[in-house]
């Protein structure tokens, strides 16, 4: 069976989106306005697709159902993680998302804990939490609208990395360009969206009682762990109950042993190749693919920044 699905996601233009993705990755696309790229998904309407080895053509979708072997038999129904950049020309709505328990009774979908890796040479912020010393503390101040007050704003720039839980009040700010790791779900709460209106003049549908709901304080720690071993240096990100986010640096030739049934590779910075099994693959800035479960070792070459995930 195949051992590496190289991908083609999927663009998604957004009022907030720009022209960052086909000037900064090359990527072939006629619109200014793209704000996402689903770049390794299995969801509906938006999956990834196959270009390479016999499964081409193919989406992700449906390469999950039907090779389960090729994700070591584990399989979860539907494709479980969900793998982005998006590119804000503008501020994004303040948001929460619901975790497991919530998502599956109000809307038969997972949760959505998702991380954030960043990508913009120019530094920008995010909305990151809340001051708050409690829950019902928060909600008295967004009830009172004293959204100066309450929002938690920290400085983001490039090699930034944010692990954000579910019940996070969180936003991506203009200026942002971001890698996005999480569960497969499409499932945000808007809390706040600045009173904007949209190219109708109507304002974006809110959220509240539903955001009051999934709001949690989370104690979020960002600690990283970084290991050196030759021509490789990996940096821990995240490890949680839903992902296991890594960096990976490659100076020259490194040979790695693959630590789980299968890998999502996003490539964020450099040129080189990838070997698997006497197989060659280019790779660049902009590129992702799937190390199956059909893999055991495999050997990165150059001078690359990738960033490594996989579930839990």
């Amino acid at each position: 069976m195949q051992k590496v699905l190289i991908l083609q996601g999927k663009f998604v233009d957004k009022l907030w989106g720009g022209s960052r993705l086909k000037d900064e990755f090359n990527y072939d696309i006629d619109s200014n306005s793209v704000g996402e790229y689903w770049a390794i998904s299995g969801m509906d309407k938006l999956s990834s697709v196959v270009i390479n080895g016999e499964l081409a053509g193919q989406s992700v979708k449906d390469i999950y159902k039907n090779n389960k072997e090729l994700f070591g038999g584990n399989n979860q129904g539907t494709f479980p993680l969900l793998v982005k950049i998006i590119d804000a020309t503008d501020d994004l709505s303040i948001q929460v998302h619901p975790d497991d328990e919530m998502g599956k009774k109000l809307e038969n979908s997972r949760g959505k804990t998702e991380c954030w890796y960043i990508l913009n040479d120019i530094p920008s912020s995010i909305i990151y939490g809340l001051n708050a010393n409690s829950k019902e503390e928060a909600v008295e101040k967004i009830k009172n609208k004293k959204w100066d007050e309450v929002l938690k704003e920290v400085p983001a720039k490039k090699g930034d990395f944010f692990f954000v839980p579910a019940g996070t009040v969180h936003a991506i700010k203009k200026g942002c360009l971001i890698l996005e790791i999480q569960q497969a779900s499409d499932v945000t709460y808007r809390l706040y969206d600045y009173d904007r209106p949209d190219k109708e003049g109507n304002l974006r549908k809110l959220h509240i009682e539903k955001s009051m709901q999934a709001i949690k304080l989370n104690d979020i720690k960002n600690e990283q762990e970084s290991e050196k071993n030759g021509n490789l240096t990996t940096t821990t990100l995240t490890s949680n109950d839903f992902f296991q986010v890594r960096k990976l640096e490659i100076n020259n030739h490194t040979e790695i042993n693959k630590n789980a049934d299968y890998l999502l590779e996003s490539v964020v910075d450099g040129v080189g190749v990838l070997r698997v099994d006497g197989e060659e693959y280019n790779i660049k800035k902009g590129d992702f693919f799937i190390l199956t479960n059909e893999v055991s070792t495999y050997e990165l070459d150059g001078e690359l920044t990738i960033i490594e995930s996989n579930i839990a």
